[in-house]
């Protein structure tokens, strides 16, 4: 299955974010299994006309979210994320009802902050 990414210089988001949303979709939509080798970084750099530290930086930010694992010198491949990725939203949640419990938010409250931080993350009005 091939990676199938564009650049598009019109878009407000940087080059590096639009690689990695892109190789993050296709990996959660199973366009790209497990265990996927990806290009290396100079080599998708190559192909889309990027600085390779554009690429590397997408890279860097799919490897601290768990997309990918990078093994060395045998390259990055895709990584069994959808356990991980769960987990990490359930601690990530945990730990904002703690604080906005400690803070004295009720839970009506709580859900509100919660649900505009994600409604601005996403940027959705509302």
């Amino acid at each position: 299955m091939p990676l199938r990414i564009t650049v598009d210089p019109d878009v407000p988001a940087a080059p590096y974010e639009q690689v990695r949303a892109q190789i993050a979709e296709q990996a959660r939509g199973g366009d790209l299994p497990v265990g996927h080798r990806l290009p290396t970084v100079r080599g998708l750099a190559g192909e889309l006309g990027l600085a390779a530290n554009t690429v590397a930086k997408a890279y860097r930010a799919l490897e601290a979210d768990g997309v990918i694992e990078t093994r060395g010198r045998h390259g990055s491949f895709i990584a069994a994320t959808g356990g991980t990725t769960a987990r990490e939203a359930a601690v990530a949640a945990r730990s904002y009802a703690r604080r906005a419990r400690r803070l004295g938010l009720d839970r009506t409250a709580a859900l509100s902050a919660a649900e505009e931080a994600v409604a601005a993350e996403y940027g959705m009005e509302g």
